[in-house]
C-alpha cells in the first residue's frame, strides 16, 4: 500500500523528468542535461525515492494509549522512546526481553507494541532478593492487571543468581534502561551480561541505555554515583560475547556535570536533595545517557 500511494504521488515528477531528459528541437540529450544538471539530478533522486521509502516500512510505536500515565508521558522529552527503540531496531514481530522494568515506564510502550505479533518478557524482581523485591513484584502485577494492553506480558525473574530471563536462544532483543550501575554495584554485572547472551538468538540485539560517566572521571565514581563509563560497559559486553555495532547521542545531555552530592539521583525525576537547588537541577534536566547497541557474536 505504501508503494502504490507513494508511486502515484511521484507520477508528476516522472513525467517532468521525462520531458526534461528528452532531446528537443535538435538538442542532444547531453546538451539538454548540461542546461539543467541540478534539476536533472534532483529529479532522478526523487524518482528513486518511492522504492527507498517502500523498503523501509514504518512501525507506529504507541505513545498515546490510555495505559500510559500523564507523568510518564511528560518524560518522553528526556527518554526519547521512539528514537531509542527505532535505533535498537525493535519491530512488533520480535521477541523482546526488558531487564528490570521497575514501575513499567517502558512496559507501557513495549507491551502493546508487541502484543499482537511479538512477545514481551518483563524480567523483573527476583522474590528471593527480599521484602523490597516482593513489594515491587506486587506493584508491577497491579499495573499489569490495570489494562488489557498488558494481557500477554510474560513475567520472569532477574537479579543476582536469577538469570532465567527467557528461554535460551529465543529472544531477538534484550533491552536495559539505566540499570547497569545496579548490577555493577551489586557485583553481578558479568553474570548479568552472560544471561543476556544466553537468552538471545545468534545475531540478536542487546540495547543498553545508561547514565554516562566521562572517561576522564575516576573509576571509583562507578561504585556509588549511578554513572557508568562506556569502556566499562563495552568490556562487560565483549566478555559475554557481544560486539558494539552502533551508539547514539539521542539520550545525551550536555548540561549534565556528572558529579553531584547524591549521585545521578540528585537530578530529576528523583531530586534526592529535595528542594535544595531544585531549580538548578530542573534546568539541567535528566541525566546524560549513552545509548549503545550490541549484537551477539
Amino acid at each position: 500500500m505504501i508503494r502504490r500511494r507513494v508511486g502515484r504521488a511521484y507520477d508528476p515528477l516522472r513525467r517532468c523528468a521525462k520531458a526534461l531528459l528528452q532531446p528537443r528541437q535538435g538538442r542532444s540529450l547531453v546538451s539538454n542535461l548540461k542546461l539543467k544538471p541540478v534539476i536533472a539530478l534532483s529529479l532522478a533522486v526523487l524518482i528513486a525515492a518511492p522504492s527507498i521509502i517502500a523498503a523501509a516500512p514504518m512501525y507506529a510505536i504507541p505513545l498515546s494509549g490510555a495505559q500510559r500515565s500523564a507523568e510518564n508521558r511528560a518524560r518522553d522529552k528526556f527518554r526519547h522512546p521512539v528514537e531509542t527503540l527505532t535505533f535498537f531496531g525493535i519491530k512488533p514481530t520480535m521477541t523482546v526481553v526488558e531487564i528490570s522494568p521497575s514501575a513499567g515506564w517502558y512496559t507501557e510502550i513495549l507491551a502493546p507494541y508487541l502484543k499482537d505479533k511479538g512477545v514481551y518478557y518483563a524480567a523483573g524482581n527476583d522474590p528471593a532478593a527480599g521484602e523490597r523485591a516482593v513489594k515491587g513484584i506486587a506493584t508491577f502485577k497491579t499495573k499489569l492487571d490495570s489494562s488489557p494492553a498488558y494481557a500477554k506480558v510474560r513475567v520472569t525473574a532477574f537479579g543476582k543468581g536469577a538469570y532465567d530471563i527467557a528461554p535460551a536462544g529465543s529472544a531477538d532483543a534484550v533491552l536495559s534502561f539505566r540499570n547497569v550501575h545496579n548490577w555493577y554495584i551489586g557485583g553481578f554485572a558479568p553474570d548479568a551480561f552472560k544471561s543476556f547472551a544466553k537468552a538471545l538468538k545468534p545475531g540478536g540485539t542487546l540495547g543498553i541505555v545508561e547514565h554516562h560517566l566521562p572517561e576522564d572521571k575516576p573509576d571509583a565514581m562507578q561504585n556509588s554515583s549511578g554513572y557508568m563509563k562506556k569502556s566499562t560497559i563495552v568490556k562487560l559486553a565483549q566478555d559475554a560475547g557481544f560486539k558494539l555495532v552502533a551508539e547514539s547521542k539521542v539520550n545525551a545531555n550536555a548540561k549534565d556535570g556528572h558529579d553531584y552530592p547524591k549521585g545521578v539521583w540528585t537530578l530529576p525525576p528523583n531530586y534526592a536533595e529535595g528542594d535544595t537547588n531544585k531549580a538548578k537541577y530542573t534546568a539541567i534536566g535528566e541525566s546524560d545517557r549513552m545509548t549503545l547497541k550490541f549484537v551477539k557474536s
